[in-house]
């Protein structure tokens, strides 16, 4: 399963089946971001497509030479545009390719504006998401619920993208949701409804052990895109931002002009394709690394004495002009994220917000326990009140440390806020809370009312009452024993202890042993083999460091295939936005050319 490959092979597709000639590429909006991100303009250009343009933007010029590939998704505004285009062609041919199923009744009405007879094929080609790496992809909407509840318009649009990434990877699945989640019931029940309705489309070869969708809801993990990252891609979205692989530098000290914005995408930068899910300790290293690859290459021209040698540079020269631009871009990109990563001082900030969410201070057990055998003496019998000691953590010394760093003038709002959100979350139902004194420092501090209100806003949309699991592992007694034998041996990186919700709920599939009352099948009895191809989608958006728990259980677990998506993939300023936006108003015949279906 790759979602990249798939998106590419149906461009492929539209542009071979035009035939030989100069072609325009007709895009709308959301078609131009799932092209964008999979194909640069070189590439295409190399396939003959000389021109690309938008169908919703005015006087474009008429070039009947041009042959005309439009890709646009279903609409209806989209359906009337390409009826006026039709009426008053701009180009010779037109080739019409729509991202998820169109009704014959707009079909119809296409064949009835096409006067001119120069539409030649008008086909469903399912590309209607964002493939973001070979196992991510997202749907590009921010909020999707009101009210914490499914928007319509949000809950229609994940139905088609998410049926679209099934029939791209040409899969028929079994369905199983979050039990807890009515928003996860609703999108599975609307997927199997439309999987039934257009059954013809779905009738694949059969494979020995049915694909699982899994459907999840972001309310279950709420901690995720709150924490900071320190693994490359997630760092670069999480500090500086990333928007369809696109990142703005225009901020950056001293920035030339050239590099005010820059692509990261995997398929077209192999340093970033092979560092992407390295920490940030190591991307320093590879950086000083394909520096000094650049700078022997470089130094192996500067002497040019001869046609040979003029001959060879020119030979090598591309590639050498490709090296030289990756090197400046990673250099700026890494250098801004240690720049803001010292002016913020995030190392103190994120070892803090690893301690709230995985472990604390478990001095208080750890001494008791310091002379046993661990096995021998049976650790999971532990006592109710040293449970507490390992649950818990030493909550006043956690409390304290956040105190303190909010009191500090090198903190910046949003990370101070970032704290007492965790520790609001983690810390719910601990008897000595201090979530409003903990407001009150920011207040006291001069963050703003819309920060502030956040801290409440959070809870209200991930806190105890809205989640099905067991997020900190306080309930479930291996999770418990596990926690404290892993405090016991120390991790390898303190920044980077925490581990989705999403990687043990995996974890638990592929074992066959995530629990059916929890995440029931729909309509279908349990899957008694194994899974092998799995397609998560997370409702409310998903994150970076689950594409690197995704990416990890993929090289760990041969013979299992799994990506990942979401309505839009988070970093913790548009998960503030996607929370407020939850939270808002909660009380407490003749149908003219060649159709087909792919």
């Amino acid at each position: 399963m790759n979602v990249i490959l798939a998106i590419k092979q149906y461009i492929s597709k539209m542009i071979e089946d035009s035939g030989p000639g100069m072609k325009v590429l007709l895009m709308d909006k959301d078609t131009t971001s799932i092209v964008s991100m999979v194909y640069a303009q070189s590439e295409i250009l190399q396939k003959e497509v000389y021109l690309f343009e938008r169908l919703d933007s005015a006087g474009r010029e008429t070039m009947k030479h041009l042959k005309c590939i439009a890709f646009v998704r279903p609409t209806k505004e989209n359906v009337e545009l390409l009826a006026q285009e039709l009426r008053m062609s701009k180009y010779g041919l037109y080739y019409i390719y729509f991202s998820n199923v169109i009704s014959k009744q707009d079909v119809k009405v296409l064949a009835e504006a096409d006067d001119q007879e120069v539409v030649r094929e008008v086909q469903e080609f399912f590309g209607d998401y964002v493939a973001v790496s070979p196992h991510l992809f997202t749907l590009n909407i921010n909020g999707c619920c009101q009210g914490l509840n499914w928007s319509t318009d949000s809950l229609a649009r994940s139905t088609q993208g998410l049926t679209s990434v099934l029939l791209s990877l040409k899969k028929c699945p079994m369905i199983r949701y979050q039990n807890s989640s009515e928003t996860a019931r609703r999108l599975a029940e609307n997927v199997r409804q439309t999987i039934n309705k257009e059954a013809a489309l779905f009738e694949f070869r059969k494979t020995d052990v049915a694909p699982i969708l899994l459907i999840l809801d972001r309310r279950d993990d709420a901690v995720t895109p709150i924490l900071n990252q320190w693994t490359y891609q997630a760092m670069v979205h999480e500090l500086i931002g990333i928007a369809n692989s696109r990142i703005n530098l225009s901020n950056v000290p001293g920035i030339s002009k050239e590099l005010q914005e820059v692509v990261l995408s995997p398929e077209h930068d192999e340093f970033y394709a092979n560092n992407m899910y390295s920490n940030f300790g190591e991307i320093g290293n590879n950086i000083k690394e394909l520096m000094d690859e650049f700078q022997t290459k470089s130094k192996s021209h500067e002497k040019i004495e001869s046609i040979s040698d003029m001959k060879q540079f020119l030979e090598q020269y591309p590639q050498f002009k490709k090296m030289s631009g990756t090197v400046s871009k990673h250099v700026t990109v890494v250098g801004e994220l240690s720049r803001l990563t010292n002016k913020h001082h995030l190392l103190e900030v994120s070892e803090l917000e690893q301690d709230i969410v995985c472990q604390g201070d478990h001095s208080a057990i750890l001494q008791k326990y310091s002379y046993l055998d661990t096995n021998k003496h049976h650790l999971l019998e532990v006592s109710e009140q040293e449970q507490d000691i390992v649950c818990q953590g030493d909550h006043s010394a956690i409390l304290q440390r956040i105190k303190t760093l909010i009191a500090s003038e090198k903190i910046q709002h949003i990370d101070m806020l970032r704290l007492v959100m965790l520790y609001a979350l983690r810390y719910e139902s601990h008897s000595n809370n201090d979530v409003s004194g903990l407001v009150d420092a920011l207040r006291k501090r001069g963050v703003s009312d819309r920060l502030r209100m956040m801290v409440h806003a959070v809870l209200d949309y991930g806190g105890k009452k809205s989640r099905g699991s067991d997020l900190f592992g306080n309930q479930d007694i291996v999770s418990i024993t596990k926690k404290f034998l892993k405090g016991v041996k120390g991790v390898e990186n303190v920044y980077t202890q925490h581990k989705p919700l999403l990687y043990s709920l995996l974890d638990q599939l592929i074992k066959g042993k995530l629990k059916e009352g929890a995440y029931p099948y729909l309509g279908v009895s349990q899957l008694k083999d194994r899974p092998q191809d799995i397609i998560v989608f997370v409702i409310g958006g998903t994150t970076f460091e689950e594409a690197l728990a995704i990416h990890t259980l993929n090289r760990s677990s041969p013979g299992i295939r799994i990506i990942i998506g979401g309505t839009t993939v988070h970093n913790f300023k548009s998960f503030l936005d996607e929370v407020a936006q939850a939270v808002q108003g909660q009380s407490s015949s003749n149908v003219g050319p060649r159709y087909h279906r792919r």
